[in-house]
């Protein structure tokens, strides 16, 4: 996933607590199954660990997944970190960073901090990434980059992206599309989950003036420019939209997720299959 805006409001006593959109770019040769609530021959990536109650979509390459949730608050997503010139082929997958947490495997941290200080130790056999984990019962979100020398961190409340750079790194399409959700979420009507999905499906390139240097080809670059990719061999595989309600001692969680792939993994690009949940959280 590349690009995620989200709003986090830790405080509130009623309405949103957490608002998402969120783009997972991924190559198209690379096989996912979507959103769906996971089994027991889904990933299970630790002795100790479960699939039940985990909503998330899960990657048939290098097992894990991208971005998921689970019945009893937690939530975990992840970018990659852009830089080619470091990434090594035999780094262990990324993916499982998200579904150890969201599985709950019984030697790990329970508290979102606790769970990414203990990732930080092994941060380096990884290749780059962004991992933000919460537990909307604790109203805990943490996010950490094992590129650079940033500690993990409880996150402020405020309206916050990331993409293939640090936290909040200012590229055209993280500015724009976290300023549209900061409108959205603030508004006094909750936008629908569809309008949401719809914002970051935005084709627009940015000029070449404004895009970053990352170490890759300008044409390159500006085709990754936009919120919505597409390219013959890469781009938008699927959005997510999500939000959490506070309501009284529950928390109201809806998700909607528009892919490529309706689970046979025959790709129509560009995706209009749809998948909607909705649950409840105990908040305590």
């Amino acid at each position: 996933m590349c690009l995620i805006v989200f709003d986090w409001r830790p405080r509130a006593s009623a309405g949103a607590l957490f608002t998402l959109a969120a783009n997972r770019d991924e190559f198209l040769r690379r096989t996912a199954d979507p959103l769906h609530w996971w089994s027991t021959s889904d990933d299970v990536s630790s002795p100790g660990s479960s699939p039940a109650g985990v909503l998330a979509g899960r990657d048939l390459v290098g097992g894990g997944t991208w971005l998921g949730m689970t019945r009893s608050g937690r939530f975990a997503a992840l970018t990659n970190y852009r830089a080619p010139h470091e990434t090594r082929p035999d780094a262990p997958t990324r993916g499982t960073l998200v579904s150890r947490w969201l599985t709950g495997a019984q030697d790990l941290p329970d508290t979102a901090l606790g769970y990414l200080d203990q990732v930080a130790r092994s941060g380096e056999l990884y290749n780059g990434f962004n991992l933000i984990v919460g537990d909307w019962a604790r109203r805990e979100l943490a996010w950490y980059c094992n590129r650079g020398d940033l500690a993990p961190a409880l996150l402020p409340e405020g309206t916050h992206g990331i993409s293939n750079a640090v936290l909040d790194t200012p590229w055209p399409k993280l500015v724009r599309k976290r300023a549209e959700l900061a409108e959205l979420a603030t508004g006094e009507t909750p936008a629908p989950l569809a309008q949401l999905v719809e914002m970051m499906r935005d084709p627009q390139i940015a000029p070449d003036r404004e895009l970053p240097a990352t170490g890759i080809s300008l044409e390159r670059e500006r085709a990754l420019s936009a919120a919505f990719i597409e390219t013959p061999d890469y781009g938008t595989r699927g959005t997510t939209a999500l939000r959490v309600d506070v309501h009284g001692t529950q928390l109201k969680v809806e998700a909607l997720e528009r892919s490529d792939d309706d689970g046979s993994h025959r790709i129509a690009r560009p995706g209009a299959f749809e998948r909607r949940e909705a649950f409840t959280v105990e908040a305590g």
